[in-house]
């Protein structure tokens, strides 16, 4: 097993943080990006639904949780990969609350 210079971030406590952080910046990403693409003309107002955007961008940024996982999987920072599950799970959750019914 090979030590990294982030050994000492291993702590479940960093992948919590970073389970609730980093899909939040994702998302609000996208909604900028969209607006953004609005605004300049790349796509029309009112074309692509509200709903779809939120629920599409939400999903995107669960899924982008999947990066840091892998960054901490090849820096063998297993407790830091533990605690990004907990966040990941509870935001899957919350995302079938809201957008389950719309997509079922």
């Amino acid at each position: 097993m090979r030590s990294s210079r982030f050994q000492k971030y291993d702590k479940v406590w960093v992948g919590i943080l970073a389970g609730l952080i980093l899909p939040f910046f994702w998302y609000f990403l996208l909604i900028n990006l969209f607006d953004n693409m609005e605004t300049i003309g790349w796509l029309e107002p009112g074309r692509v639904a509200m709903d779809f955007r939120q629920r599409t961008s939400a999903l995107v940024g669960l899924c982008l949780n999947i990066l840091p996982l892998q960054v901490f999987k090849t820096q063998n920072m297993g407790n830091a990969m533990r605690g990004m599950v907990f966040p990941t799970v509870a935001l899957v959750g919350v995302w079938l609350y809201f957008f389950g019914a719309s997509v079922l």
